[in-house]
């Protein structure tokens, strides 16, 4: 069968309207949000107790002056703690992955600890600091919420910063100290009775007590 250039062409044409219909087709199955926070939902996790977009929630348009991430070859975005991700023409509310670096916590979050160590939490997201990196990653949400607790557990002492260092920087040194306490004594206040048998825990909790008072306030801390 002879194929004219005419017929190419009406071909082509066909083609390249059909694609522009389905596009057109599929855009017009997203739901279109204009955001306003009246569409959001609370976070009430950890007595977190902020509002965020819910996830699949589509907009036109990125809020502004998102941060944005180069990931794995997809491009992410985040504002004030949601992720967006390209979605046709328009953004969607993802998810990130596992893994994803940020060199900043979002404006909103809530410090949860996990058999002692600092996570940091916004929106269904747990970040984690790495110190090789000078900043944060997504990481898998904790096995067992039980486990999870809002307040240190370095075995009731109180730590004051005096050098102004931020949250984070507390955070971070009072796990680094709580772990290297615990390697020098044997004894981890995460654990029952601290892990030691039950006639050593009042001397164990004493040289834990002073070891990690000594591990902090050589960082800038005043301990009580």
């Amino acid at each position: 069968m002879k194929i004219t250039a005419k017929g190419m062409y009406a071909g082509l044409c066909a083609l390249v309207l059909t694609g522009t219909i389905a596009v057109a087709q599929a855009d017009a199955r997203v739901v279109v949000h204009e955001e306003t926070e009246r569409d959001y939902v609370l976070d009430h996790r950890y007595n977190h107790d902020h509002y965020y977009p819910p996830q699949g929630y589509v907009v036109r348009a990125l809020p502004p002056s998102p941060y944005f991430v180069r990931w794995q070859g997809g491009a992410y975005y985040l504002h004030d703690g949601a992720w967006y991700r390209p979605y046709h023409s328009h953004y969607i509310v993802v998810t990130p992955p596992v893994g994803l670096f940020v060199p900043a916590l979002p404006r909103f979050y809530t410090t949860i600890w996990v058999s002692g160590a600092p996570y940091y939490y916004a929106d269904d997201v747990y970040y984690a600091w790495r110190p090789a990196q000078h900043g944060y990653v997504v990481v898998d949400p904790p096995a067992d919420e039980s486990m999870v607790s809002t307040a240190p557990t370095t075995d009731d002492i109180y730590v004051y910063p005096k050098d102004g260092q931020s949250p984070q920087q507390e955070a971070t040194d009072r796990y680094e100290c709580h772990r290297w306490a615990s390697d020098q004594t044997g004894f981890d206040p995460t654990r029952p009775e601290g892990g030691v048998a039950s006639n050593d825990v009042t001397e164990k909790r004493g040289d834990y007590h002073r070891a990690i008072t000594a591990c902090l306030d050589g960082r800038g801390y005043s301990v009580t």
